[in-house]
């Protein structure tokens, strides 16, 4: 009997309407167009503009997406697995009311939350319950309104990211398709450079906290950025090597959209050229938990049934790793 692998077999997205771009951020803090582009790459950014709307509105957004183009019924998965940084509200599960508000109601559901990085932890988890032979659709959404934890008067962070969300389903494969190889690591060395002082069990939320802006993301740049290109490359590189892959055999990178400088870094390390590197980062700005589905949406006529993608990713934490999967099918045009 052949070995069950964990393919992807289904995407689907949601990016809210309103546009935050470049030139209106020049309005709102002290910065401008080039300086942001040239540093990150960035030009615009989606915001969740609407009252009362979470990170579970775009999640469910994505799920409904993928279940209409797969035409799934939503009682047929077994899993909902949730990857964020910003759920709606703290102790009740973001995933639970998502399973709940899309129909998946034979499904149990949780939250994971590993920064960036949640996704691709999200990838190896809902690999590992499908290749248990337990479960034969798992649905992985990865999905975060950061403007919810972002200071817009803070220049060094405003500028960075924007809300989204994705979707993928996960399912058995008998023919050495999926999820082939993963890297993946974590550091608690980051925990200071990486992080939203307030709001937690250390310093619970109180007149103080607030006044003192302690509940929006903090980061240092430099540290986080030279730790997210040695992390992000290292592992890239050290999966290819383990699986005996030259840059030939690559046919995409799917990097987790913080900075094209750190994209950019890791495809010269693995020797890929501009072509073989799926960017949106200049539509999105860093969607956090979103980045990596959504790059597989916006892409997914490009991605061809037995193509070799390499997904990487890095954050705070710091959490970081590498994916090597290899596509399952080819989108009927």
């Amino acid at each position: 009997m052949s070995k069950i692998s964990a393919a992807i077999t289904a995407i689907g997205s949601y990016v809210p309407d309103y546009v935050l771009s470049n030139q209106v951020l020049e309005t709102m803090v002290e910065t401008n167009d080039e300086w942001i582009t040239t540093r990150t790459g960035i030009k615009e950014r989606r915001l969740l503009k609407e009252e009362g709307q979470g990170t579970s509105f775009l999640a469910i957004k994505a799920a409904q997406n993928l279940l209409e183009k797969a035409n799934l019924d939503p009682k047929d998965i077994d899993l909902v697995i949730m990857a964020t940084a910003t759920p709606d509200m703290p102790v009740a599960s973001t995933g639970v009311y998502v399973a709940s508000q899309i129909g998946a109601t034979n499904a149990f559901a949780f939250d994971l939350q590993a920064a960036c990085s949640s996704f691709l932890y999200g990838m190896s988890t809902a690999s590992a319950y499908i290749e248990s032979g337990k479960y034969k659709k798992v649905l992985l959404i990865g999905a975060d309104k950061m403007s919810s934890i972002i200071d817009y008067t803070d220049r060094a962070t405003c500028i960075i990211f924007g809300d989204g969300g994705g979707a993928v389903l996960f399912e058995p494969n008998n023919e050495g398709l999926g999820l082939q190889d993963e890297f993946l690591q974590s550091d608690g060395i980051g925990r200071e450079f990486l992080k939203i002082d307030a709001g937690g069990s250390i310093l619970p939320a109180s007149e103080e906290t607030v006044k003192n802006k302690q509940h929006y993301v903090f980061q240092d740049g430099k540290t986080v950025f030279k730790y997210a290109v040695s992390g992000m490359a290292d592992v890239s590189e050290k999966i290819m090597q383990r699986n005996n892959l030259t840059h030939d055999d690559i046919n995409w990178l799917v990097a987790h959209q913080a900075n094209k400088r750190i994209i950019d870094a890791t495809a010269n390390r693995m020797g890929l050229t501009e072509s073989k590197v799926l960017v949106n980062i200049h539509r999105y700005g860093n969607t956090t938990s979103a980045t990596l589905p959504l790059l597989l949406c916006d892409f997914e006529d490009k991605l061809k049934k037995g193509d070799n993608l390499i997904f990487a990713a890095f954050g705070g934490g710091f959490t970081w790793g590498a994916v090597y999967l290899k596509w399952a099918y080819t989108k009927q045009q």
